[in-house]
């Protein structure tokens, strides 16, 4: 009770510095009519952590926000200037750099910066330049004892100190002291290596907040990268992202889970620098119109057809949520161990879907998603999505973290077998980017219009858009 306690004393304060501007909402009736996520974990056959039980239901209010923000190269410029040169953003996983002298090239609108383990117990991150003549120093991961340029050979230690200039005599005005290869900021949590461009920035622990206790009793840093698939999304990283951030689209986009997704029970909560939406799994969507069976529920979940026997029965007296849950303990208990056993039915069902402003998407309990979206390099019109899955594994056994997998654009998701089944899905989800992409430049209307609570989370990431950028047009 500790945690809830402590998140939901700075969750008042974050309401009462938000009071002029937003509206808290506490009435149910608001939501969707079916049963509240809330009710379902009264249901449960485990122990629900304290995590599940906080709400933090914000209202932005009713106004849209500018097209331009998609469409437009001066907003483009905007963010780049006031927002991905300031803010923290993920950039590798610190066992990918697990040796001294790895070292990850992470690339942001047109920028390169090196990310290396300079010492054993140290990262540190540099602008992707030399100093003499600008030359990438790297391009692409891999390991080096020292920093050396390509073009012309001048060179540093890993921890960033001048070590060879060539034809030294040549170069009287170049004093180590002052040839040192500036640092941006580095930050680790939970095993993601963050880093901001801004010397002047909040410390990543005091941007991520609370995320921090949100995520104690999931233990992402005990987790490998199990699989890492990237494709180019001819679209504006928000629309990428913001895909991700309802589930009202299930409806129309996946209609194939709707029997086993409970959408529209969605539970959205807004912090201050981060969000979450939780859409419950083993319960109908309350849009459907007929009673759904439990074993329609299970069908939908393991998309299996009504001209095929279903492998699974559910043990009469049993919900198939709670069975399924149980299933997805057995799967886990050779990699997770016992500690599967105290994870409650909502934790092995759930979709549960945190953002970190702007853009890092790490997934609760044992969903093993993780999203990020960025734009593709300097290009306002496309996006880079990437999933990656974060898996537990025995103790003494972890696996090396998998390369990245680049799709091409004839490639879909399905085609990574490493993503398994949720490739058809996010096939699903991109068919709709580059056409959102065309309806925006395409429209008449200047602005975008969302729902009160269901959109709540893309509604939260504008605001947080203009509270780093400005209003724009």
């Amino acid at each position: 009770m500790k945690l809830v306690s402590s998140i939901i004393s700075k969750y008042r304060s974050y309401v009462a510095i938000q009071e002029e501007k937003t509206v808290t909402m506490r009435d149910v009736e608001e939501r969707s009519p079916g049963i509240t996520y809330q009710q379902l974990l009264d249901e449960d056959t485990h122990p629900v952590p304290d995590v599940l039980r906080l709400e933090s239901a914000v209202s932005f209010g009713p106004d849209e926000f500018p097209i331009t923000r998609y469409t437009t190269r001066e907003w483009h410029e905007v963010e780049k200037e006031k927002l991905w040169s300031r803010v923290w953003q993920y950039a590798c996983r610190a066992d990918e750099i697990p040796e001294v002298g790895d070292y990850y090239v992470y690339e942001i609108v047109g920028k390169s910066y090196v990310v290396m383990r300079s010492s054993e117990n140290e990262i540190k991150a540099y602008p992707n330049a030399c100093l003499h003549r600008g030359r990438k120093l790297k391009d692409y991961d891999g390991r080096c004892s020292e920093i050396r340029c390509p073009f012309h050979g001048f060179a540093w230690e890993l921890d960033g100190e001048l070590k060879d200039v060539p034809a030294k005599w040549d170069f009287p005005h170049v004093e180590a002291e002052s040839f040192h290869l500036p640092e941006v900021q580095v930050g680790v949590w939970a095993g993601f290596v963050f880093i901001n461009p801004d010397p002047d920035a909040e410390s990543l622990e005091d941007f991520i907040g609370d995320l921090d206790d949100h995520f104690q009793v999931w233990d992402l840093e005990r987790r490998y990268k199990q699989a890492h698939v990237a494709k180019v999304i001819y679209a504006n990283w928000k629309i990428a992202q913001e895909a991700f951030c309802e589930a009202f689209h299930v409806n129309a986009t996946h209609p194939q889970i709707m029997a086993y997704l409970g959408s529209t029970n969605s539970q959205v909560d807004v912090w201050e620098n981060f969000s979450r939406v939780i859409s419950p799994g083993g319960t109908p969507e309350p849009l459907l119109e007929y009673e759904v069976s439990e074993e329609d529920q299970l069908r939908s979940m393991l998309d299996i057809s009504y001209d095929k026997d279903l492998p699974i029965t559910i043990p009469e007296g049993t919900t198939m949520r709670a069975h399924a849950a149980a299933m997805s303990r057995d799967r886990w208990r050779p990699m997770a161990g016992d500690w599967v056993d105290s994870m409650s039915d909502a934790e092995m069902m759930d979709s549960i879907d945190y953002t970190l402003f702007p853009n890092f998407h790490p997934w609760g309990a044992f969903n093993r998603i993780v999203y990020r979206f960025r734009p593709n390099g300097d290009d306002h019109r496309s996006s880079i999505m990437e999933c990656i899955f974060l898996a537990p594994y025995s103790e003494g056994n972890k696996p090396d973290p998998a390369p990245i997998h680049w799709l091409s654009d004839d490639e879909n998701f399905s085609d990574a077998p490493e993503l398994d089944t949720l490739g058809k899905v996010f096939d699903q989800d991109v068919f709709n980017m580059a056409k959102v992409q065309l309806g925006l430049e395409t429209t008449q209307k200047t602005g975008v219009v969302l729902s009160n609570y269901q959109e709540s989370k893309v509604r939260w990431l504008h605001q947080k858009l203009t509270d780093w950028c400005g209003e724009g047009e």
